[in-house]
């Protein structure tokens, strides 16, 4: 009887043992992995063509994620040319303010291939917001001590088709800053285009330069300066713009060296897990420091 009473009373500690081991979950750091999973779901979707239902699922699913990781959310609504668009912006945290954006639409037409055709956007849309999602679940925010937005914007991939113009959503998200009690900005990010395979992210020329070099300077002592190379290449007109207009500080993150730019090959296919890690974590640490 002893014996048994000894067995018993060692049975219910190894299953009160076992209840309080904790469930395994995803490791608190930028995962290219998992940031390349929301390339997928995105273009699950369909072609995220500004005004259409899959680019409505798109936003959608993205507020959902970004309140399920505990963020703030607001939606921007906006008319262009008579097509409804909606910038998403999300906050945590407080004290000084950064903001890091990426466009979640696609292009129309693949002009560069064969104009009856939209484009997918694996790369030129996908690849940023997925940075943005994972950056999102990611941020250790004991250690970040300012506030952090993320921006999505809408309406900036159409430029030049039926008298469209270029980064509709982030022009409007700027020229309205600060009417709904938003933080003012002490630096802007734009990631775009940032997963392809054969990375090459190199200093934009329209881009603060010290800020700039910071980030570079991070990428490189993290191991990426193969892939974020110092030196300047090209100067974009992009969703940084309307910001730098503002005088906020800001930087496009771009790979513009992308053989598949607006074309229908802009597939996952294209996308590197290990190309969105190397910008992630680059500024995952910026972010946190």
């Amino acid at each position: 009887m002893k014996h048994q009473s000894r067995f018993i009373i060692l049975l219910l500690v190894v299953i009160l043992a076992a209840c309080a081991t904790p469930t395994p979950t995803a490791p608190q750091t930028f995962t290219g992995d998992l940031a390349y999973t929301w390339v997928t779901r995105q273009c699950d979707l369909g072609y995220r063509i500004t005004g259409t239902d899959a680019h409505q699922k798109a936003g959608d699913m993205i507020i959902k994620e970004l309140r399920a990781q505990g963020w703030t959310v607001q939606e921007q609504p906006f008319t262009y040319k008579g097509v409804a668009a909606r910038n998403i912006l999300a906050w945590k945290g407080e004290g000084e303010a950064v903001l890091v954006g990426a466009h979640y639409d696609t292009r129309r037409s693949a002009d560069q291939e064969d104009p009856s055709q939209p484009v997918m956007g694996a790369n030129d849309g996908a690849s940023g917001v997925a940075v943005l999602l994972e950056l999102a679940r990611a941020l250790a925010w004991d250690a970040a001590n300012r506030r952090i937005y993320l921006a999505f914007f809408d309406a900036e991939d159409n430029g030049r088709l039926d008298g469209w113009e270029w980064i509709v959503g982030s022009t409007y998200m700027a020229e309205h800053w600060g009417e709904n009690g938003e933080t003012p900005l002490n630096a802007m990010i734009l990631v775009d285009m940032i997963g392809d395979a054969d990375q090459q992210v190199y200093y934009e020329r329209n881009s603060d330069p010290t800020l700039s070099q910071a980030l570079w300077d991070i990428a490189a002592q993290l191991g990426y300066g193969e892939r974020i190379i110092p030196e300047y290449r090209y100067a974009m007109l992009d969703d940084h713009i309307p910001f730098i207009r503002m005088g906020v500080p800001s930087v496009d993150m771009i790979d513009f060296d992308y053989p598949y730019w607006h074309t229908t090959q802009d597939t996952p296919d294209k996308v590197s897990a290990a190309s969105l890690e190397a910008i992630g974590r680059t500024l995952e640490v910026w972010l946190e420091k």
